[in-house]
Order: structure tokens, then C-alpha cells, then sequence
């Protein structure tokens, strides 16, 4: 059945490619699927254990068209996989890294420093990497999308560093709890085409880091996530609107 499943895929040139949450398919499927499509420029295997750096090493060596990777929850992809995807992908626009906890600051340094064509990048709920790593996201300058929620190694320095991203329209720092008014505020100053920010979680920020941004993207901002910033006090619907006239979701702490 396979073999004609896979004949019918070297006949249609396919680009587009979504294996999510199909657990059975190894990295031998992967290197069977691969192989018969060439053209491959999305792919997402989204939340297959089975599927480790020997699965990305197939699809290097078999696609090399790929602009959007989507490899989350894929637990047994180390640093090799991702440093195969940074040699062969260097026109890389999109990269789903959520939950890949294998991964160490070299993985990822190594996918910063040589994947410069990155317009989304995911590495939510991935805690082990530090500034270290994190001041080279500065290098993706045309970066408009950044989740790293649950970034608990992140400080001000490195958001600091990452407030280089001027196009970034999406950020979330959900559980960045090491980040205070500081890092926020260097955002707001830096990013003012952001549309949606999240500090979900994030006690050490307080109503500075509001004003800051209501300064800088009160014409962009339309999505605030400040639920659990316990230093941020709770204000009206028509408050909210003067500081950012175009807010469409405001959500606070109850």
C-alpha cells in the first residue's frame, strides 16, 4: 500500500506535505516519503516521536527546497538534527522548534548564525537555552514572528538583543520570568510594528513598561496578553483605548 501511495507522490511533484501526529511513521518512512518528493518546500511532522535526526538527515539529503519545517514535539531531535537543517536550509523562512527538548544553545546558535532568511521562528515551551544563544536571534532581521514562551533562562540582556528584530509584529513571552520592565521597554523603543505581545506570567513587569509601549506602537498594538503581570493594575475599556486605540483583546489578571 505504501508503494503506491509513494508512486502516486512522484507523479504529482507535491510541495506542500503534512504528516502530523501520524506516530507510526519512522525515519525510515520519512527517508521512503522524502525521496518521492523533491519539490518539498512545507513540510510539517508535527508530534511524531518516532521521527529523530536520522529523519531530517533524509529529508536534507532528498528535499532541498524546504522554506517552512514544522518538526514540533518531535522530543528525539537533538542539536545534529538541527545543525543538518542549518546547512541545507539556508533560505529557511519558517521553523517550528515547540517542544523539541533535546536542544542545547549549540543547536540553536548554529541554526541563528546561518539561517538569516527566517521570518517565524517557534521555540515554545524549549527552556534550556540561555542568552547565549538568544542574543543571536538578532541576526534574523526579517524575523516578524517570535514565541518563546516558557523561556525561563531569558533576561533583559537578551531581549535587549532580540529588540534588534525592528519587523517583529508577533511576541510571546509567556513565562519569561526572568524579564522585567527593562527588556519589555527596549521592545517597545525598537519593535514599533508590533501587533501582538504576550508577558503572560511575568511578575517583574510593571505599568512602565505599558506606558513605553503605548508610546511606541499605540497605532499597532491589537492583541495584549498581561494576565498574572501582578504589577500592572487593572484599567477601563476607554482607559485601555487611549493608550492603544486600535486594542482589540486586553487580558489582565483577575
Amino acid at each position: 500500500m505504501l508503494k503506491t501511495h509513494i508512486s502516486y507522490l512522484l507523479k504529482i511533484s507535491l510541495e506542500s506535505l503534512n504528516l502530523n501526529v501520524c506516530q507510526k511513521i519512522s525515519d525510515t518512512g520519512i527517508e521512503a516519503i522524502t525521496s518521492c518528493c523533491p519539490q518539498l518546500k512545507t513540510f510539517s511532522v508535527y508530534w511524531n516521536v518516532r521521527v529523530t535526526d536520522t529523519g531530517l538527515l533524509h529529508t536534507a539529503r532528498n528535499c532541498k527546497h524546504i522554506v517552512d519545517l514544522n518538526i514540533s514535539g518531535c522530543k528525539n531531535i537533538s542539536d545534529r538534527g538541527v545543525q543538518l537543517v542549518a546547512d541545507n536550509y539556508p533560505k529557511l523562512e519558517s521553523l517550528n522548534l515547540t517542544r523539541c527538548v533535546k536542544l542545547t544553545d549549540a543547536g540553536l546558535k548554529e541554526l541563528l548564525q546561518k539561517c538569516l532568511s527566517l521570518q517565524s521562528l517557534n521555540l515554545y515551551a524549549v527552556s534550556s537555552f540561555t542568552d547565549e544563544a538568544y542574543r543571536k536571534i538578532c541576526l534574523l532581521t526579517r524575523l516578524t514572528f517570535l514565541d518563546l514562551c516558557g523561556a525561563q533562562n531569558l533576561s533583559d540582556q537578551g531581549l535587549q538583543s532580540i529588540s534588534k528584530c525592528k519587523n517583529l509584529v508577533s511576541l510571546n513571552l509567556t513565562w519569561c520570568v526572568r524579564v522585567t520592565d527593562e527588556g519589555v521597554i527596549a521592545i517597545a523603543q525598537s519593535c514599533t510594528s508590533l501587533e501582538f505581545l504576550s508577558l503572560f506570567g511575568i511578575v517583574g513587569v510593571t505599568d512602565k513598561c505599558l506606558v513605553a509601549l503605548s508610546k511606541s506602537c499605540s497605532n499597532s498594538i491589537t492583541t495584549l496578553d498581561v494576565n498574572g503581570c501582578i504589577g500592572i493594575k487593572k484599567r477601563s475599556r476607554e482607559e485601555l483605548l487611549q493608550l492603544f486605540p486600535y486594542l482589540k483583546c486586553f487580558k489582565v489578571h483577575s
